[in-house]
């Protein structure tokens, strides 16, 4: 099944995003888009009412998923927000991956290991642990497939870490760019 942007989707349809940045659709929108491009996947299509549509695959005897109903949710965004950082979409060696060892590893000198250092517990006090994962990864990834990426934007050049994941290709410790500017 072909996976769809469905933020482009918001731009030709009249679907509306929640506070929490989630796409619903009504029913006629989402038959509109699966007459548009018939093989899209519809796991994760949420619906205002998909009580006619789950009906008529079921009557029709359709191989189509069922799909699911948009209900409000009752949690405030940064719950939201807290409970989706726990889902990554990586493989499990990555998850399980101690990056804060590897990146001490991949240290020199004593002066990028005390950065290094500092660093991994701003971003250990901060819950972000998981994001280094998933940085890991994706460098993994991009260079796994030639994927050519910046050598650094914004503040993010100031972290050492990311520097020594591949992020970024700005050694920050040799311009003296402070830490804390990234992570505020």
């Amino acid at each position: 099944m072909e996976k769809i942007d469905i933020n482009v989707e918001i731009q030709y349809n009249n679907s509306m995003k929640d506070k929490f940045g989630r796409v619903y659709f009504t029913e006629d929108e989402a038959v509109r888009l699966v007459y548009k491009k018939p093989k899209v996947s519809l796991e994760d299509l949420l619906l205002k009412d998909p009580t006619k549509f789950n009906k008529a695959v079921s009557d029709l005897y359709s191989d189509l998923p069922n799909i699911k109903q948009y209900t409000d949710l009752e949690e405030s965004i940064e719950e939201f927000d807290k409970a989706r950082q726990q889902d990554w979409f990586m493989p499990k060696e990555y998850i399980d991956f101690d990056i804060a060892k590897w990146v001490l590893e991949q240290c020199n000198e004593d002066a990028e290991l005390q950065r290094a250092g500092k660093e991994l517990m701003a971003y250990q006090d901060r819950g972000l642990m998981p994001l280094l994962n998933f940085m890991y990864y994706l460098v993994q990834i991009m260079k796994k497939h030639n994927v050519v990426w910046g050598v650094g934007r914004g503040s993010s050049v100031s972290s050492f870490v990311l520097y020594k994941i591949g992020i970024n290709r700005i050694n920050p410790m040799y311009y003296s760019l402070d830490f804390s500017e990234f992570l505020r």
